[in-house]
């Protein structure tokens, strides 16, 4: 077996195994965000340390990462979600329950009405 198929099935349970920790800390989001967190951190580790420490000395080896990366999909990248995002995500939610609550406020005065 070769390093690059070797790789990609530890890859793959690695991620399952993610997937499945994310899975079970649904509705969490400290736990998420810790788990972000520790996903970030392992990037930059790796990017910083024994990526950099592994990058081609020669032409030819940067020419075939340059073509890996291109063929690939691009370079890796960890986004983070804007603050701005995260409020307005809250700022929907909360308008939904303020909406819900109005209703059933809305839906108890009818009936107290219709009782009256």
């Amino acid at each position: 077996m070769n390093k690059s198929t070797d790789i990609g099935s530890k890859l793959q349970t690695i991620a399952t195994d993610i997937q499945a920790l994310a899975q079970g800390c649904q509705g969490d989001s400290l736990a998420l965000l810790a788990l972000l967190r520790c996903l970030e951190a392992l990037h930059r580790e790796i990017r910083e340390g024994v990526f950099q420490e592994s990058l081609p000395d020669s032409r030819h080896g940067f020419h075939a990462l340059l073509k890996d990366i291109e063929s690939e999909g691009g370079w890796p990248y960890i986004e983070r979600m804007k603050l701005q995002s995260l409020i307005n995500n809250w700022f929907v939610e909360d308008k939904r329950d303020m909406d819900g609550s109005a209703t059933n406020v809305q839906s108890m005065d009818d009936s107290q009405s219709n009782s009256d």
